[in-house]
């Protein structure tokens, strides 16, 4: 199974935030769409950065709620890990686990064509390996 695989089924919409966009806003938005992280984009098309609740909770404890009214380029990771449509499930699944990503931006010629998260991975994995039981089942009662 591919990353495209993953896309087509739950589709390519990614929400995007500006880099001058307030850690507020920032907020509002996960809560409002019930996302765990956002890219950062000037355009919505290429990815300057990627920002998670677990960023906005680590400023939080060190700066208090002063956070809020930072702009989002202030708390972004701009290092960011990203995956192809071609990319198979098994070695995104590794670098996701190793680098210890939540969400990976899928890019295709450096701009932005869906986010795939862990939880995606994982249920499409479970969803391959009960196919491969179902099988196995049906050929030894077959």
């Amino acid at each position: 199974m591919r990353i495209e695989d993953i896309v087509r089924s739950k589709g390519a919409g990614v929400i995007t935030v500006e880099p001058t966009a307030t850690v507020e806003e920032l907020v509002a938005l996960l809560g409002e769409h019930r996302i765990g992280a956002v890219v950062v984009s000037s355009d919505g098309v290429h990815v300057a950065g990627i920002v998670s609740e677990r960023d906005v909770v680590r400023k939080l404890g060190s700066l208090g709620a002063s956070v809020l009214a930072l702009p989002v380029s202030e708390i972004m990771t701009t290092s960011v890990h990203t995956c192809t449509p071609n990319d198979t499930l098994e070695e995104t699944a590794h670098t996701m686990t190793y680098q210890r990503i939540r969400h990976l931006p899928v890019v295709v010629d450096g701009e932005l064509h869906g986010v795939i998260s862990i939880g995606d991975v994982v249920k499409h994995r479970i969803d391959q390996l009960l196919d491969e039981r179902n099988h196995l089942l049906g050929y030894l009662h077959a």
